[in-house]
């Protein structure tokens, strides 16, 4: 919450305006990785926690409990990791190819771009296989040791982007900050969870998982919502980049990077609890689950509402304090229409999670409906109006899809509810 606005205010101190749209730029096409992970690591997590149901980590950090479930959990874990070195490998290579072809149709010859580039994707590529070990671990409900392990990340990475922004590293800067990353989690894994990782090499295939039978049905539809959520999020500042120039593109990228802190911080009050909503749905505890779920919902939808305020009060008070600072944000105007945006997606997204607890996902053909109008109303209102257009059409977007998913979300629930009580061995 608070490296947020540090983070602008050093990249409007340290940066030109070009400058500043290309290095949000470079962030807004690296969110095309998207394409590649397809919400893999997300379905399996799913898939582990309610495996976690009859397991457990035992004093030596390895696992125990129910053979079978061992025996699929390792199985999980080998698709897992096959996924995500693959997409590694498509990441370092493809989506450097791609951004290279997207700033070389508008040079500037003022930024160089090529080698800070062409560093970021290989690094990039690398994250994303380590990453593929806290899906795991999330899902092995190991929220309390990730999010430790993320929270101390988080601030070790805002002050070593600080540091290198005051020394002038320029577009070099996202590049020292992903190698310290890729560092960092390496020794995260092996300090803390080798021996859990260990335990997953030794259970035989005696209960081998099925992927076309058992995760396909949930992965396409994941797939689906995870790519049409690039198209809803991330086309902003590659579509003013391209229409309206580096400046505005950077406008956009500072505003919506606030917009996404204050988006991640209010959904910690969800993510931290989904693997224990998995447990719950294994052990179809569906009233506990449903208590847990709408409060925790509550929690963080006032934090959203809050920060909102926070948000749009603040650029509003610069617009009249620091006119050349708040030049580098958007107006008070469509930064309001992209919260009230971002509040109606969190509805949406907490919602969705608590399906995916079930192994459901099936806001898929809303999501898919919402990204092909994302596409069109980005482009066309884009294009011909700049930040404005973009940040209504995100609006009419978000509340679009929010009718329909909370009515699938309430069928859904009172299905869950009408279902027999829990199994005996597990009240």
């Amino acid at each position: 919450m608070l490296s947020g606005p540090v983070t602008a205010l050093l990249i409007a101190s340290c940066f030109t305006r070009e400058l500043q749209g290309y290095y949000y730029t470079f962030g807004s096409l690296l969110a095309i990785q998207t394409f590649f992970d397809l919400g893999f690591g997300n379905v399996i997590a799913r898939f582990a926690s309610h495996e976690w149901s009859r397991l457990y980590l035992n004093e030596r950090g390895r696992i125990s409990g129910d053979p079978a479930s061992l025996s699929r959990l390792a199985g999980l874990g080998r698709l897992l990791f096959k996924w995500y070195a693959a997409a590694g490998t498509l990441v370092a290579v493809g989506l450097g190819l791609l951004g290279h072809l997207f700033f070389s149709v508008s040079p500037n010859p003022g930024i160089r771009w090529l080698l800070p580039w062409w560093t970021l994707c290989p690094l990039t590529g690398l994250y994303l296989c380590l990453g593929a070990a806290l899906y795991l671990l999330d899902g092995c409900n190991q929220v309390d040791q990730t999010y430790a392990y993320r929270f101390y990340l988080a601030v070790l990475q805002s002050l070593a982007l600080w540091s290198v922004l005051l020394l002038g590293a320029g577009l070099w800067t996202p590049s020292f900050v992903a190698a310290g990353t890729v560092v960092m989690s390496a020794v995260f894994l092996w300090k803390k969870y080798r021996h859990f990782f260990q335990s997953l090499l030794s259970p035989a295939k005696s209960h081998p998982i099925d992927w076309r039978r058992q995760i396909w049905p949930m992965q396409w539809k994941i797939a689906l919502i995870w790519t049409n959520g690039y198209l809803i999020f991330s086309l902003f500042t590659p579509v003013l980049f391209r229409f309206h120039g580096p400046a505005a593109a950077g406008q956009m990228g500072m505003t919506w990077s606030l917009i996404y802190t204050l988006s991640m911080l209010s959904y910690t009050a969800i993510s931290t609890k989904i693997p224990h909503w998995g447990i719950l749905a294994a052990r179809k505890n569906y009233r506990e689950l449903d208590d847990l779920f709408f409060r925790s919902l509550l929690q963080s939808l006032v934090v959203m509402l809050l920060g909102a305020l926070l948000v749009e009060g603040g650029i509003i008070l610069l617009s009249r304090l620091q006119p050349p600072l708040a030049m580098r944000l958007l107006s008070p105007l469509p930064a309001g229409m992209l919260l009230l945006g971002a509040i109606f997606n969190h509805i949406t997204v907490s919602l969705s999670a608590c399906l995916q607890a079930h192994k459901e996902a099936p806001f898929w053909a809303t999501t898919s409906a919402g990204g092909l109008l994302a596409v069109f109303l980005t482009l066309f209102l884009g294009s011909r109006y700049g930040a404005h257009g973009v940040a209504l059409g995100f609006l009419i977007v978000q509340l679009a899809m929010l009718m329909p998913n909370a009515v699938i979300f309430l069928r859904s629930r009172a299905a869950w509810l009408a279902s027999p009580a829990p199994f005996p061995e597990f009240v």
